[in-house]
């Protein structure tokens, strides 16, 4: 079994063990052969400051699981009390069967697979947030004062 393979970019950056490192000038593949390596490539990573939603806060932790700054068994019990409350929420909404991705990775102390499917919700949870924007602003239900 070849292990994790990461298609890096000219430049790239990516947070092994936590320590960050850069790509060369050119493309390159890079197999991991040590199982549960902490390994996050710095483009797919969500910045502190822009986490304001609540798939993106659960998608922090899963983040800070697979960097390695938080203890795997805390991470377990927030993810899934996060992915619980997501599940409550989008119920029966298109592409929430990605959070039961999430919990069967999460399950199996995965959370780099846990990271994978909630961000595939993400677009989701976006269109829902700008429907009820554009709703809220078209003249939704008034609001007493």
């Amino acid at each position: 079994m070849p292990g994790l393979i990461l298609k890096l970019r000219a430049h790239e950056q990516i947070l092994v063990n936590g320590v960050v490192m850069q790509n060369g000038d050119r493309n390159t593949r890079l197999i991991i052969k040590t199982p549960n390596a902490n390994i996050l490539r710095l483009r797919d990573a969500i910045h502190p400051d822009d986490v304001d939603t609540p798939v993106k806060r659960v998608c922090y932790i899963a983040q800070l699981a697979v960097a390695g700054e938080v203890e795997p068994e805390q991470s377990v019990t927030q993810l899934g009390s996060g992915i619980a409350q997501l599940q409550d929420a989008l119920s029966g909404i298109e592409g929430s069967e990605h959070l039961d991705e999430a919990i069967e990775q999460l399950r199996r102390r995965n959370f780099y697979g846990v990271l994978r499917a909630l961000r595939r919700v993400l677009p989701i949870e976006a269109r829902l947030l700008e429907h009820k924007a554009s709703s809220d602003e078209s003249g939704g239900p008034e609001r007493p004062n």
